[in-house]
């Protein structure tokens, strides 16, 4: 099957989020097997007074794929249900906390694998030429999401309501990698391990 050319503990600390919490997670969910292929990936969005960053590692290894997810927010100080008195009594103000989630998913029970890519420039494609970017939507216990869009009848120049249309699409996981926020090594690390995880589902299945 091969393997990726990037450790998993330098593509965490290269992400640079909690790197060694990060690590020690997941190598503890990891319970001794030999990671082959990985992702992390790192997320930042902005709401009106914070910048807020998730981390996502997912890990192939052996016959099963870890899946860990990290995000971190400011616990301040009388924030009832979290930390003792004596805890809150030695803090100033606020304090940042990191909850992390690790799944253990047995390769076997993947039900749906979907890889999406952007390619640049697609009326003279090369083999050779980086992706714009990957969409990774991985399904393991059933669910889905539902794709909505407005419903037309073909006319261009009909301007009656049709209602609503979409598709269904089998969803656990999803993960959006693009070559500009976090390089082309990302995006050919994901294709990577799509390529890795397939084969796993093929052999465990």
């Amino acid at each position: 099957m091969g393997t990726s050319t990037v450790s998993l503990k330098a593509a965490i600390e290269r992400g640079g989020f909690y790197p060694s919490l990060v690590h020690h997670t997941v190598t503890d969910a990891l319970d001794g097997r030999e990671p082959t292929h990985q992702i992390v990936h790192v997320d930042t969005h902005f709401d009106m007074e914070e910048v807020h960053r998730h981390i996502t590692v997912l890990v192939l290894a052996e016959e099963v794929m870890v899946v860990a997810h990290l995000d971190d927010h400011d616990i301040y100080e009388g924030e009832p249900g979290t930390f003792s008195h004596q805890d809150s009594a030695a803090r100033s103000g606020s304090e940042v906390v990191a909850r992390i989630s690790t799944e253990v998913v047995p390769v076997a029970r993947i039900r749906s694998l979907i890889l999406s890519e952007v390619h640049r420039k697609p009326d003279d494609f090369r083999p050779d030429r980086g992706l714009a970017e990957v969409t990774l939507n991985i399904n393991w216990t059933g669910g889905a999401r539902f794709d909505s869009m407005p419903a037309d009848c073909g006319n261009p120049e009909c301007m009656a309501d049709h209602g609503d249309t979409g598709s269904v699409v089998p969803e656990d996981i999803t993960l959006r990698i693009a070559a500009t926020a976090e390089g082309d090594t990302a995006v050919e690390e994901a294709r990577s391990f799509v390529r890795a995880l397939r084969r796993a589902t093929i052999k465990h299945g």
